[in-house]
């Protein structure tokens, strides 16, 4: 089990990865979905049997709803990373991606490298558990392990990646000091770099960051991107959003 004070992944966001698993192996099985995901279910059961905590049975009416959310969510980092790609970006970075095998999953331009910044057990687990089922990255994949986050750029170097080019960050869920984090992505971007990162509306200090730092930033509330992809509640009302908010940024 992953166990880190101030990491990418602590304790308590690996009963958050496993049940975004569970959406994303239910989404892959309906008629139209958002996405296909056929590691989802592998990786779900590998880190039960490693000694995740298994997520609460599911509660009707909140399950349906964080499950929209999680789906939209996912729909929409894939997008982003896939139009980075056709707008010529082929450095990606993706920070804790947790159980997510979007360098597996997703199709990728030729020439892309794929960096996944996260815990040495997560990687460790994700790439063992794939490699037995014999699957392979669908691009070049670089894992960088970090346990804390204090000194992820340098570990980011080290593996081969280059700021002097034009990057797309992908930001899906992130604990600890996420400003620190914001202002380290500033210092890696070179012009016309991208960034998607999911954020409480609440999170000022770093839209104001990202726009003192020269970024030009779009926001998506959640709810608009749960109709955006008719995701709603029963009654329908976009729900589980909460106070999400997904914002996209463009270094200049």
């Amino acid at each position: 089990m992953v166990r880190t004070e101030d990491g990418w992944f602590p304790e308590s966001a690996a009963s958050s990865a496993l049940r975004a698993a569970q959406v994303r192996t239910i989404e892959s099985g309906c008629a139209c979905p958002l996405f296909t995901d056929p590691y989802a279910q592998l990786l779900f059961d590998a880190a039960v049997a490693g000694g995740w905590p298994r997520p609460d049975p599911p509660v009707a009416d909140r399950d349906t709803a964080v499950a929209a959310y999680l789906a939209s969510r996912t729909r929409w980092f894939d997008e982003f990373l896939m139009t980075a790609g056709a707008n010529g970006l082929d450095q990606i970075v993706i920070l804790a991606p947790g159980l997510d095998a979007r360098a597996w999953r997703l199709p990728w331009i030729d020439g892309t490298t794929v960096y996944e910044v996260d815990h040495p057990d997560v990687l460790r687990l994700k790439i063992d558990t794939l490699r037995r089922c014999g699957a392979e990255p669908a691009t070049r994949c670089v894992g960088v392990s970090v346990d804390r986050q204090a000194g992820w750029p340098d570990a980011l170097r080290r593996n081969g990646f280059d700021p002097a080019k034009a990057t797309a960050w992908a930001v899906e869920r992130l604990a600890g000091e996420r400003t620190a984090v914001f202002a380290d992505i500033g210092e890696l971007s070179a012009p016309g770099s991208r960034l998607a990162v999911e954020m409480s509306d609440g999170d000022t200090a770093i839209i104001e960051h990202l726009t003192e730092s020269g970024w030009e930033i779009t926001r998506l509330p959640a709810s608009r991107l749960l109709d955006r992809y008719d995701r709603c509640c029963s009654d329908g009302s976009p729900d589980a959003a909460g106070r999400a908010l997904f914002v996209e940024g463009l270094a200049s």
